[in-house]
């Protein structure tokens, strides 16, 4: 009998499941037709959990219910399994994440969503207590993120599926970009692990959420009932002898109109002889001869007086002991950085042919500084170290150059890859 999955497809504890069958190289089918409410609530469900929650694995030798439980067995399925580490110690730090992941994020997770959308009563003090348990939760995995690739180890484990599975929810569902920017080092571990393929085919696209959900009507206060006829009479004879009430300020009359929508300051900067799609084009279209023509053009281009250009360094390239990771970590600042591209152009290249990585980076911005919504919204910006180049500094100048060609060896070493942001 195959190993069957009794849970929607689009269930965060199934992930977990689903994910380790992916790196165990473990069979899992997702039971078809599933139904929340109902399918769970059947005779046949019941048997296998008496509480009707949901996941629960249906294997050969009977069922398993605790999504954590499920993740353990299909990962011990396979034999010396990298996922559960390769020694005692290992295999401890393993269980000590995955209770963290538990105990500490998914359950402050909860209590600050779960009563929002209705299931539960919604106390604002509950949910104070709720959302300062959570940041202490990322702020401790936050500080041993700041030294650390992985959980445990060099690789993915089974802790990181756990943990992913439980960010990645919370992020999706009411972790938006300004809550989490206090904790970079947890946003870019996720970032990281949602793009490894077996977490990008089990989750698809994760997206932060944008807002946290409003409290769902169910578990606010309800308005009290209208008076009747008699009452309403009652209570204007008693109105008709209280003193006449006083003018109300200008601003209890009325809630103040909405302001337009305020402009990007870069789109008020004097126009600029310096038009950036055009120097776009000519970096893709340009095939042959670069330097002569893509390099020249941008130099002949450039305008000093309304843009301006930055290196940036990775500040640990300590941790870039892994090559894909490394190119998934630059891969998301790419796309992180897309709220710029109207003001921005960028490369970013990957140094070395083996551990560890050197992360370095050239973009030119619109302005004398780097934008400040840019350094509000984009969390990777801090880590990097920035410094503006003097482009009357000839070898500053010549490595704007090389770094826009590419150019190889780049200070005395192979390129592994080279991105373009434009």
């Amino acid at each position: 009998m195959a190993l069957v999955l009794h849970s929607g497809s689009t269930n965060k504890n199934a992930f977990k499941v689903l994910i380790a069958a992916e790196y165990s190289g473990v069979k899992v089918e997702l039971v078809k037709n599933f139904e929340m409410g109902v399918t769970n609530k059947a005779p046949e469900f019941l048997k296998m959990n008496p509480l009707g929650k949901v996941p629960v694995l249906e294997t050969p030798d009977g069922p398993i219910f605790e999504s954590n439980a499920i993740a353990r067995y299909v990962t011990r399925l396979k034999a010396d399994n990298p996922l559960y580490g390769s020694s005692l110690i290992e295999y401890a730090h393993i269980e000590q994440w995955i209770d963290f992941a538990s105990m500490e994020i998914d359950t402050s997770i909860a209590r600050w969503l779960y009563p929002r959308l209705g299931f539960g009563v919604y106390l604002p003090p509950a949910e104070e207590a709720a959302i300062s348990a959570l940041k202490r939760g990322l702020g401790a995995l936050n500080t041993y993120l700041a030294s650390n690739t992985y959980l445990v180890g060099h690789s993915v484990t089974l802790a990181d599926i756990v943990m992913t599975c439980n960010l990645a929810y919370g992020f999706s569902k009411l972790m938006t970009a300004s809550f989490t920017k206090e904790f970079p080092h947890v946003e870019r571990y996720l970032w990281t692990m949602v793009n490894q393929p077996n977490f990008t085919k089990i989750l698809g696209e994760v997206k932060q959420a944008e807002s946290v959900p409003p409290v769902h009507k169910s578990t606010q206060a309800k308005e009290p009932a209208k008076p009747t006829k008699e009452e309403t009479k009652k209570e204007a004879k008693k109105e008709a002898k209280k003193e006449p009430a006083k003018p109300k300020e200008e601003d209890e009359v009325e809630e103040e109109a909405p302001k337009p929508k305020a402009k990007n300051p870069l789109d008020l900067l004097p126009p600029s002889k310096m038009i950036l799609d055009e120097w776009k084009r000519l970096y893709s279209n340009t095939k042959t001869n670069f330097r002569e023509v893509a390099i020249k053009g941008f130099w002949d281009m450039y305008d000093p007086e309304g843009y301006s250009l930055w290196f940036c360094d990775y500040k640990y390239n300590d941790e870039n002991t892994v090559s894909f990771v490394t190119l998934n970590k630059v891969g998301g600042f790419l796309q992180r950085m897309d709220l710029a591209r109207k003001y921005a152009f960028g490369k970013m290249l990957v140094i070395g042919l083996e551990a560890p990585f050197k992360v370095k980076g050239l973009w030119l911005f619109r302005g004398q500084e780097i934008p400040q919504f840019v350094l509000d919204e984009c969390y990777d910006m801090e880590l990097y170290e920035w410094k503006k180049v003097d482009i009357a500094d000839e070898a500053q100048k010549e490595r704007v150059s090389q770094m826009i060609e590419d150019f190889e060896p780049f200070e005395g070493e192979a390129l592994l890859d080279a991105k373009c942001f434009k």
